[in-house]
């Protein structure tokens, strides 16, 4: 089980790195987790460098793919050789972004007659590639799910590992992250969050 974070410049560390904490939360030897970038190596917006664990092209062939987010993700929509890298099937694969992420998933036609979350920031431009955004933290239809808000980044962590490892591990994986003191309500709104969009 392979799931690639793409991770391009400017991303926002909240994002990737939250969501790449709580999926390394299942303990699988199968199970691998890795930042995805265009280059070797890519700088966050608050300046912290970090090296790919795995390049664009290794998402076509990954089981679940999160889209984070950053402050150039316009660039990278704009980008004919970075949106070319990108071959995304949600027939095969599990298709989440963060924020950003979904104007990637917009521009890609992944949300297409599909509702999304995103940031404040970035509805206008999601909403102007024709894709209606909720106003809530997740949504999921088939495969594909979208989220609004940093802090919303476990929910598509959780809805992964639901997806490929049950609700339980979720739970688990969840629990794990949250405040002391406040992990049954954390993860009982996180679950109220994801459970309506897991399959029956």
């Amino acid at each position: 089980m392979h799931i690639a974070i793409l991770t391009f410049d400017g991303f926002n560390e909240l994002d990737s790195l939250i969501a790449l904490g709580v999926l390394n939360r299942i303990k699988k030897p199968d199970w691998r987790v890795s930042i995805c970038c265009p280059t070797p190596e890519v700088t966050s917006m608050n300046g912290v460098t970090i090296r790919a664990q795995s390049l664009l092209e290794d998402a076509r062939s990954a089981d679940a793919v999160v889209v984070g987010s950053g402050v150039k993700t316009r660039e990278v929509v704009a980008s004919p050789e970075l949106m070319g890298r990108l071959s995304l099937d949600p027939q095969r694969q599990l298709i989440a972004a963060q924020c950003s992420g979904t104007l990637v998933l917009a521009k890609l036609g992944l949300v297409e007659g599909v509702p999304a979350c995103t940031d404040l920031t970035t509805k206008p431009w999601v909403q102007e590639a024709g894709v209606e955004v909720l106003n809530q933290p997740f949504f999921a239809r088939g495969n594909v799910a979208t989220a609004g808000g940093c802090f919303a980044s476990p929910y598509l962590a959780g809805w992964v590992i639901a997806r490929t490892e049950g609700i339980e591990a979720a739970e688990a994986a969840l629990h794990y992250v949250a405040p002391v003191g406040e992990k049954e309500a954390y993860v009982a709104n996180a679950l109220r969050n994801i459970t309506p969009y897991l399959p029956r």
